[in-house]
């Protein structure tokens, strides 16, 4: 099975103090991971998203490069927690599924990420080149999740983290460096 698909909920969230979030990751013991810059390419494709990922983890000025990831994505662009519906391909995985033409790029997204895990959550510190500071949590889903654990856990990452945030965001980076951009949204159109 090509890139078999994975559920998280998610949020996302302004950041208007990386320390104070920084220091509510400590304060609720989350692990932290390390800082990773990413660049994401994102392809015009007729629904969803598709980004190629490239990681490089950075620690203390030495760069550790990831294999590349494309993933595939369908979530609403809606404020809150939402869930997000996700594939991770590799290139060979890409070409099965999109085919042999290379994609047309709609545009890219440059960012360094502070990543913490909690539990079975993902938490991100991203400073987004052109954009700022934006926190973000991903829980994961289990194949059959108990959805009420679920959104006790996002509403308390949410009431603990909000001393930090500002407003909360409803589309992706790309949609906002697209409409700080003019460019249209729609990534379909533009192919």
């Amino acid at each position: 099975m090509i890139g078999a698909c994975v559920k998280n909920l998610e949020l996302k969230a302004e950041l208007r103090d990386p320390n104070l979030a920084r220091l509510i990751c400590k304060q609720l013991k989350a692990s932290r991971v390390g800082v990773i810059r990413q660049t994401d390419t994102y392809f015009n494709v007729m629904r969803g998203r598709l980004k190629r990922r490239e990681s490089v983890v950075v620690e203390r000025g030495v760069g550790s490069p990831e294999p590349i990831e494309y993933i595939f994505y369908e979530r609403p662009d809606r404020i809150g927690a939402r869930v997000s519906d996700y594939h991770i391909y590799t290139q060979e995985q890409v070409r099965e599924r999109f085919g042999e033409q290379p994609l047309p790029v709609w545009l890219e997204v440059v960012k360094k990420r502070e990543l913490y895990l909690y539990d079975s959550t993902r938490i991100h510190i991203d400073d987004v080149h052109d954009l700022g500071w934006y926190f973000e949590y991903e829980i994961i889903l289990e194949e059959r999740p108990n959805m009420e654990k679920v959104n006790d856990l996002a509403d308390r990452l949410r009431a603990t983290f909000l001393p930090a945030l500002g407003e909360p965001i409803a589309s992706s980076y790309a949609d906002l460096i697209a409409q700080a951009n003019g460019l249209r949204a729609d990534r379909a159109e533009e192919a």
